[in-house]
């Protein structure tokens, strides 16, 4: 009889044992991520930290979101300010305010990707990339890129997502825009080609006329200097004498160099 009674309460026991392991009130946060327990549907104001936590079974559920900083590579299709179309593929790398998950939950739930995150981010490109050209936003592309990450760490941290980064790998215009912007660059590449041509051909004029000026006036200077010495004459000729004395004298022709002396 003593040993019935004795065997209720280990029977009790090993039920409890077995009631616990059954039900799981142990439950773990990994690395990286935080906890959030709902008693009764109600949302604890708490995020639980990394490690092992306790719940009541049947009267709290338990939920972890990742708080490591995630990467999406992702596309989206916008309009330009002069109306072309462009397929914008982008880079983002996000993580969740740690402290503050459990708000997150309690406001969105599990899928903020999708409720949150996208449209914030897709509503910001078009956003931005509608302020520029299609062709301006080519060589504009880091400051439409910092514009954006801007505006999506201010309108995401208040739904407590903080973007670390975002880049715009590739701008994709369609092929009819691309060949135009592509005629419209070797058009301007040969039209300035053609300016620095008349540039050069101007300058190589103006030198001309700059060396025809000089001369003349080199000329001109000789001329008045020849017409007032007479020995200037005579040395000028002798300047360009050949050596050789004429062969045929007129009547009242004058020497080649008067050998008279000065009186």
């Amino acid at each position: 009889m003593e040993k019935k009674l004795l065997g209720i309460p280990v029977a009790i026991f090993c039920l409890l044992v077995l009631f616990i392991i059954m039900c799981n009130p142990f439950v773990m946060v990994g690395p990286g991520e935080r906890g959030i327990k709902i008693t009764l549907g109600e949302v604890q104001n708490e995020s639980l930290g990394e490690g092992l936590h306790t719940i009541f079974p049947f009267v709290q559920k338990f939920r972890t979101m990742d708080v490591k900083t995630q990467r999406n590579t992702l596309e989206t299709q916008v309009y330009t300010k002069d109306i072309q179309t462009a397929r914008i593929t982008y880079v983002i790398n996000y993580n969740l305010q740690p402290d503050s998950v459990y708000k997150l939950f309690r406001e969105v739930g599990m899928d903020y990707e999708s409720k949150i995150l996208t449209p914030v981010v897709e509503g910001t490109i078009k956003d931005i990339i509608g302020k520029w050209n299609a062709q301006d936003l080519i060589s504009n592309r880091e400051k439409a890129t910092s514009d954006i990450l801007q505006k999506l760490q201010q309108q995401l941290k208040s739904n407590y997502i903080n973007v670390t980064d975002f880049q715009m790998t590739e701008i994709a215009y369609s092929k009819v825009f691309e060949q135009a912007i592509e005629s419209k660059v070797t058009a301007e590449q040969e039209a300035q080609r053609a300016k620095n041509k008349t540039v050069q051909v101007q300058e190589e004029a103006r030198q001309k006329v700059i060396a025809a000026e000089a001369e003349a006036r080199s000329m001109a200077i000789r001329a008045q200097a020849l017409s007032q010495n007479k020995s200037l004459v005579q040395y000028e000729a002798v300047q360009k004498w050949d050596g050789k004395m004429p062969q045929y004298m007129l009547g009242n022709s004058v020497p080649f160099i008067n050998f008279s002396p000065n009186k």
